[in-house]
């Protein structure tokens, strides 16, 4: 193994914490990796990693190594791409918001696919925080201001939301005017892993008014979440794009349009780390492509 593939093998170790993960990602047999990394501290002449029967950790050394080997390495693939044109390649994992998957991404996923033949995609749909270095992520792609979690990423759409409810739920509660009028009503409850229930968002007269109603039911998904919706158990708020059919059908009813809940950022995330490959790159622009044609989208307001 020359010194660039022991980097990469290292850097890996590094982010999966563990020799056996590591093997498997590159199709490395485990002996080879431990042969290698004692190769490469030898050669160093320092202690990289701290093993235990559970979990590989970086000593300081390592830590210090590993952040020059992604330098090198991004240096080292770009200026050999820029005189080999090489097309991107190899695996790529991404995260992704089931919704924003099912009605943009997936659809246009075969031109991606037509685009760079050579990217293997592992997709997976979750809407939790991850460690993405740790579960070796190389991207997210998620709806709502990102929390400080350490990751850069890049906006790509903001969509409007609406307030709406069956036309048998207003029929028995009343369509409501002002929010005043909320008195009486009932909202699906929407609760977060975190444990945080959602309330009713409304831009009033340049601000957030946030409105919290009794609920028949509360749910932890948005497709039981729409369902609950659907079978008139409350009002419920969520993207227009998700619903557009829906209401030109008149299967729902918007409820006060002139008080919106605050649009929907979209961002992807990533660690800074990732987006040094070219891989990763070409994803997070393709993705940007992918929803700047997307209809229903607003100027940002806070949510």
């Amino acid at each position: 193994m020359d010194r660039l593939d022991a980097m990469r093998l290292f850097t890996r170790i590094v982010e999966r914490r563990s020799f056996a993960q590591a093997a498997r990602d590159l199709g490395i047999p485990k002996p080879s990796v431990t042969y290698a990394i004692r190769q490469l501290e030898a050669r160093l002449g320092t202690r990289l990693l701290d093993r235990t029967t559970r979990q590989v950790r970086p000593t300081a050394d390592g830590i210090d190594f590993y952040e020059r080997c992604l330098r090198l390495l991004a240096d080292f693939d770009e200026t050999e791409g820029a005189f080999r044109h090489v097309t991107p390649q190899g695996p790529l994992r991404a995260d992704l918001q089931g919704s924003l998957a099912q009605h943009f991404v997936m659809p246009a996923l075969p031109g991606f696919v037509a685009r760079y033949p050579d990217i293997s995609l592992r997709l997976s749909e979750t809407d939790r925080l991850i460690d993405l270095v740790a579960e070796g992520v190389d991207c997210v792609l998620r709806a709502g201001e990102p929390a400080d979690s350490g990751l850069v990423g890049k906006r790509v759409a903001c969509f409007e939301w609406l307030t709406c409810a069956t036309p048998a739920y207003l029929e028995r509660y009343g369509m409501p005017q002002s929010l005043d009028d909320l008195q009486g009503h009932r909202m699906v409850g929407y609760l977060h892993p975190s444990g945080q229930r959602d309330p009713l968002e409304f831009c009033d007269g340049g601000g957030v008014k946030q409105i919290e109603l009794p609920s028949f039911v509360t749910v932890t998904g948005s497709t039981i979440n729409s369902a609950a919706a659907l079978a008139g158990l409350g009002l419920i708020q969520l993207p227009r794009y998700k619903v557009h059919d829906l209401l030109r059908q008149g299967v729902l009813r918007e409820v006060l349009p002139g008080l919106p809940p605050p649009s929907m950022p979209v961002w992807v995330l990533y660690p800074e780390s990732r987006f040094l490959l070219q891989r990763v790159r070409v994803f997070v622009d393709w993705l940007a492509e992918v929803f700047a044609a997307a209809p229903h989208q607003s100027t940002p307001k806070r949510r």
